[in-house]
Protein backbone atom coordinates (compact mmCIF):
# COMPACT_ATOMS: atom_id res chain seq x y z
CA UNK A 1 0.00 0.00 0.00
CA UNK A 2 1.76 3.46 -1.05
CA UNK A 3 2.23 5.55 1.41
CA UNK A 4 0.54 9.30 1.19
CA UNK A 5 1.01 12.24 2.74
CA UNK A 6 -1.77 13.86 4.27
CA UNK A 7 -2.99 17.29 2.79
CA UNK A 8 -2.56 20.36 4.70
CA UNK A 9 -5.88 22.61 5.78
CA UNK A 10 -6.59 25.48 3.75
CA UNK A 11 -5.49 27.54 7.01
CA UNK A 12 -2.41 26.24 6.98
CA UNK A 13 -1.71 26.77 3.58
CA UNK A 14 -2.95 30.31 4.00
CA UNK A 15 -0.51 30.69 6.55
CA UNK A 16 2.53 29.47 5.16
CA UNK A 17 1.85 31.70 2.20
CA UNK A 18 1.63 34.95 4.12
CA UNK A 19 4.56 33.84 5.90
CA UNK A 20 7.26 34.05 3.11
CA UNK A 21 5.37 36.52 0.86
CA UNK A 22 6.06 39.42 4.01
CA UNK A 23 9.70 39.67 5.33
CA UNK A 24 8.25 40.90 8.71
CA UNK A 25 7.52 37.20 9.58
CA UNK A 26 10.87 35.77 8.00
CA UNK A 27 13.06 38.77 10.07
CA UNK A 28 11.57 38.05 12.95
CA UNK A 29 12.05 34.77 12.84
CA UNK A 30 15.56 34.89 12.72
CA UNK A 31 15.79 37.78 15.52
CA UNK A 32 14.10 35.37 17.75
CA UNK A 33 16.55 32.30 16.98
CA UNK A 34 19.04 34.50 16.50
CA UNK A 35 20.80 34.11 20.37
CA UNK A 36 20.19 29.98 19.95
CA UNK A 37 21.40 29.97 16.33
CA UNK A 38 25.02 31.89 17.53
CA UNK A 39 25.82 30.07 20.72
CA UNK A 40 25.33 26.19 19.45
CA UNK A 41 26.47 27.12 15.50
CA UNK A 42 30.49 27.18 14.79
CA UNK A 43 32.17 29.14 14.15
CA UNK A 44 30.48 31.76 15.36
CA UNK A 45 30.38 30.70 19.04
CA UNK A 46 34.15 30.23 18.92
CA UNK A 47 34.32 33.95 17.96
CA UNK A 48 31.65 35.41 19.68
CA UNK A 49 31.49 33.80 23.19
CA UNK A 50 34.46 33.77 25.52
CA UNK A 51 36.08 30.17 25.46
CA UNK A 52 35.31 28.51 28.63
CA UNK A 53 33.94 24.85 29.95
CA UNK A 54 30.64 25.77 28.18
CA UNK A 55 31.53 27.37 24.97
CA UNK A 56 29.13 26.51 22.18
CA UNK A 57 26.47 25.15 24.54
CA UNK A 58 23.77 26.99 26.87
CA UNK A 59 24.36 27.45 30.80
CA UNK A 60 21.63 26.78 33.38
CA UNK A 61 20.66 30.29 33.48
CA UNK A 62 20.34 30.40 29.50
CA UNK A 63 18.14 27.80 29.47
CA UNK A 64 16.16 28.73 32.35
CA UNK A 65 15.68 32.09 30.50
CA UNK A 66 14.57 30.04 27.38
CA UNK A 67 12.22 27.80 29.59
CA UNK A 68 10.55 30.31 30.38
CA UNK A 69 10.15 32.48 27.53
CA UNK A 70 8.63 29.57 26.35
CA UNK A 71 6.09 29.07 29.19
CA UNK A 72 5.42 32.81 28.54
CA UNK A 73 4.65 32.25 25.31
CA UNK A 74 1.96 29.52 25.77
CA UNK A 75 0.46 31.22 28.56
CA UNK A 76 0.25 34.71 26.59
CA UNK A 77 -1.10 32.91 23.40
CA UNK A 78 -3.49 30.99 25.20
CA UNK A 79 -5.28 34.22 26.75
CA UNK A 80 -5.47 36.06 22.87
CA UNK A 81 -6.90 32.89 21.82
CA UNK A 82 -4.40 32.11 18.85
CA UNK A 83 -5.58 29.49 16.78
CA UNK A 84 -3.18 29.70 13.72
CA UNK A 85 0.55 29.58 13.31
CA UNK A 86 0.60 33.15 12.20
CA UNK A 87 -1.47 34.40 15.22
CA UNK A 88 0.88 32.39 17.27
CA UNK A 89 4.11 33.86 16.33
CA UNK A 90 3.06 37.12 16.38
CA UNK A 91 1.84 36.76 19.87
CA UNK A 92 5.49 35.19 20.57
CA UNK A 93 7.71 37.68 18.66
CA UNK A 94 7.74 40.35 21.10
CA UNK A 95 8.74 38.00 24.15
CA UNK A 96 10.94 36.11 22.58
CA UNK A 97 13.21 39.52 21.04
CA UNK A 98 12.92 40.78 24.26
CA UNK A 99 14.37 37.51 26.23
CA UNK A 100 17.04 37.29 23.23
CA UNK A 101 17.97 40.76 23.69
CA UNK A 102 18.86 39.57 27.51
CA UNK A 103 20.97 36.77 26.89
CA UNK A 104 22.85 38.58 24.22
CA UNK A 105 23.43 41.37 26.93
CA UNK A 106 24.19 38.72 29.70
CA UNK A 107 26.77 37.39 27.38
CA UNK A 108 27.89 40.11 26.24
CA UNK A 109 26.90 44.27 26.75
CA UNK A 110 28.47 45.11 22.75
CA UNK A 111 26.36 41.91 21.29
CA UNK A 112 23.20 42.67 23.50
CA UNK A 113 23.96 46.70 21.86
CA UNK A 114 24.05 45.55 18.23
CA UNK A 115 21.11 43.32 18.78
CA UNK A 116 18.77 46.08 20.15
CA UNK A 117 19.76 48.29 17.19
CA UNK A 118 18.34 45.41 14.71
CA UNK A 119 15.54 45.37 17.05
CA UNK A 120 14.40 48.90 16.68
CA UNK A 121 15.67 49.16 13.26
CA UNK A 122 13.21 46.01 12.25
CA UNK A 123 9.99 47.57 14.48
CA UNK A 124 10.49 50.96 12.46
CA UNK A 125 11.21 49.30 8.58
CA UNK A 126 9.66 46.28 8.97
CA UNK A 127 6.02 47.03 11.04
CA UNK A 128 3.65 43.71 10.84
CA UNK A 129 1.64 43.47 7.93
CA UNK A 130 -1.88 44.61 8.26
CA UNK A 131 -5.14 43.58 6.45
CA UNK A 132 -5.65 45.21 2.84
CA UNK A 133 -8.40 42.96 1.46
CA UNK A 134 -12.32 44.03 0.91
CA UNK A 135 -14.29 45.54 3.81
CA UNK A 136 -17.68 46.53 4.62
CA UNK A 137 -17.22 48.03 8.49
CA UNK A 138 -18.77 51.56 9.86
CA UNK A 139 -16.16 53.21 12.38
CA UNK A 140 -18.06 54.81 15.37
CA UNK A 141 -17.40 58.20 17.60
CA UNK A 142 -18.85 58.37 20.86
CA UNK A 143 -22.72 58.33 21.04
CA UNK A 144 -22.84 57.78 17.01
CA UNK A 145 -23.48 53.94 17.71
CA UNK A 146 -26.82 54.51 19.91
CA UNK A 147 -28.46 56.77 16.79
CA UNK A 148 -27.17 53.96 14.31
CA UNK A 149 -28.47 51.45 16.07
CA UNK A 150 -32.01 53.35 16.35
CA UNK A 151 -32.16 55.42 13.29
CA UNK A 152 -33.19 52.04 11.34
CA UNK A 153 -34.48 49.19 13.80
CA UNK A 154 -34.63 46.70 10.91
CA UNK A 155 -31.12 47.01 10.09
CA UNK A 156 -29.36 44.09 12.01
CA UNK A 157 -25.78 44.98 13.16
CA UNK A 158 -22.57 43.22 14.61
CA UNK A 159 -20.37 45.22 16.04
CA UNK A 160 -16.65 44.66 17.30
CA UNK A 161 -15.90 46.42 20.25
CA UNK A 162 -12.08 46.52 20.28
CA UNK A 163 -8.73 47.80 21.21
CA UNK A 164 -5.82 48.99 18.98
CA UNK A 165 -2.81 47.81 21.54
CA UNK A 166 -4.02 44.43 21.99
CA UNK A 167 -3.17 41.27 20.29
CA UNK A 168 -6.49 39.48 20.52
CA UNK A 169 -7.95 42.54 18.23
CA UNK A 170 -5.15 42.55 16.18
CA UNK A 171 -5.14 38.92 15.09
CA UNK A 172 -8.98 38.98 15.30
CA UNK A 173 -9.27 42.35 12.53
CA UNK A 174 -8.70 40.12 9.10
CA UNK A 175 -11.55 37.53 9.95
CA UNK A 176 -14.06 40.65 10.97
CA UNK A 177 -13.41 42.55 7.87
CA UNK A 178 -13.51 39.40 5.81
CA UNK A 179 -16.83 38.57 7.00
CA UNK A 180 -17.95 41.88 6.77
CA UNK A 181 -17.57 41.41 3.41
CA UNK A 182 -18.78 38.07 2.97
CA UNK A 183 -21.87 38.95 5.08
CA UNK A 184 -22.94 42.53 4.86
CA UNK A 185 -26.61 43.79 3.46
CA UNK A 186 -28.79 46.49 3.19
CA UNK A 187 -30.39 45.10 6.04
CA UNK A 188 -27.08 43.18 8.21
CA UNK A 189 -24.67 45.63 8.67
CA UNK A 190 -20.87 45.29 10.75
CA UNK A 191 -19.43 48.00 13.31
CA UNK A 192 -16.67 48.36 15.12
CA UNK A 193 -15.69 50.56 18.38
CA UNK A 194 -12.49 51.40 19.65
CA UNK A 195 -12.93 51.21 23.56
CA UNK A 196 -9.76 52.61 24.20
CA UNK A 197 -10.84 55.55 22.77
CA UNK A 198 -14.16 55.45 24.36
CA UNK A 199 -14.35 54.23 27.50
CA UNK A 200 -17.78 55.14 28.65
CA UNK A 201 -19.00 52.81 26.05
CA UNK A 202 -16.76 49.99 27.40
CA UNK A 203 -18.45 50.58 30.45
CA UNK A 204 -22.23 51.08 29.21
CA UNK A 205 -21.86 47.66 27.28
CA UNK A 206 -20.16 45.52 30.42
CA UNK A 207 -16.86 45.69 28.69
CA UNK A 208 -13.48 45.46 30.48
CA UNK A 209 -11.14 47.33 28.82
CA UNK A 210 -8.03 46.79 31.02
CA UNK A 211 -4.79 45.36 29.49
CA UNK A 212 -5.24 42.15 31.32
CA UNK A 213 -9.21 41.80 30.21
CA UNK A 214 -10.54 38.47 28.97
CA UNK A 215 -13.54 40.65 26.60
CA UNK A 216 -11.27 41.94 24.03
CA UNK A 217 -12.43 41.62 21.28
CA UNK A 218 -16.00 41.49 22.08
CA UNK A 219 -18.49 40.98 19.44
CA UNK A 220 -22.34 41.90 19.80
CA UNK A 221 -24.78 41.18 17.64
CA UNK A 222 -27.99 44.21 17.93
CA UNK A 223 -31.34 43.35 16.41
CA UNK A 224 -34.23 46.00 16.49
CA UNK A 225 -31.37 48.37 18.48
CA UNK A 226 -30.96 45.75 21.04
CA UNK A 227 -28.27 43.32 22.13
CA UNK A 228 -29.55 39.67 21.54
CA UNK A 229 -25.81 37.84 21.61
CA UNK A 230 -22.00 38.46 22.69
CA UNK A 231 -18.77 36.55 22.33
CA UNK A 232 -17.29 35.82 24.27
CA UNK A 233 -20.14 35.24 26.32
CA UNK A 234 -20.75 35.84 30.12
CA UNK A 235 -22.06 33.04 32.13
CA UNK A 236 -22.61 33.82 36.00
CA UNK A 237 -20.88 36.38 36.04
CA UNK A 238 -17.62 34.90 34.77
CA UNK A 239 -16.36 35.92 30.98
CA UNK A 240 -16.36 32.41 29.22
CA UNK A 241 -13.71 31.42 26.78
CA UNK A 242 -14.19 31.64 23.11
CA UNK A 243 -11.91 31.26 20.31
CA UNK A 244 -11.75 34.02 17.44
CA UNK A 245 -12.12 31.71 14.64
CA UNK A 246 -14.29 32.46 11.04
CA UNK A 247 -15.95 29.56 11.28
CA UNK A 248 -16.89 29.96 15.28
CA UNK A 249 -18.14 33.20 14.57
CA UNK A 250 -20.67 32.50 11.64
CA UNK A 251 -21.85 29.29 14.16
CA UNK A 252 -22.15 31.74 17.11
CA UNK A 253 -24.06 34.24 15.30
CA UNK A 254 -25.67 31.94 12.40
CA UNK A 255 -24.77 34.29 10.12
CA UNK A 256 -25.82 32.22 7.20
CA UNK A 257 -29.18 32.70 8.35
CA UNK A 258 -28.77 36.07 9.33
CA UNK A 259 -27.52 36.56 5.86
CA UNK A 260 -30.42 35.29 4.07
CA UNK A 261 -32.84 36.64 6.24
CA UNK A 262 -31.42 40.14 5.67
CA UNK A 263 -31.75 39.60 1.54
CA UNK A 264 -35.33 39.29 2.13
CA UNK A 265 -35.92 42.41 4.08
CA UNK A 266 -35.55 45.94 3.05
CA UNK A 267 -34.53 48.88 4.84
CA UNK A 268 -36.88 51.57 6.10
CA UNK A 269 -36.91 54.44 3.20
CA UNK A 270 -35.37 57.39 4.41
CA UNK A 271 -37.55 60.48 4.43
CA UNK A 272 -38.20 62.83 2.07
CA UNK A 273 -37.50 66.84 2.28
CA UNK A 274 -40.66 67.37 2.99
CA UNK A 275 -41.75 64.62 5.59
CA UNK A 276 -38.35 65.90 7.33
CA UNK A 277 -40.04 69.74 7.32
CA UNK A 278 -43.17 68.55 8.74
CA UNK A 279 -41.10 66.70 11.52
Amino acid sequence: MPFSIPELPNSVKSDIRQLFRHPYYLVNISLCLSFIFVKLTHPFCDYLFPVGPEQCELDMRETEILFFLLVVIMIRSRKTGSVTMISYMSSGFMYAKVANLILFFLADPRLGLVYLICFLLQGMLLPEPTYKGPESIVYFRGNSIHEELMRDTKVTWLICFYAVWSPACINFQHIFSKLSASYSTQTLKFGKVDVGRFADLAAEFHINASSLSRQLPTVILFQEGKEVGRVPPIINGKVSKFFFKEEDMVSAFDLNNLYAKSKEKKPTPAPTVEEKKKN
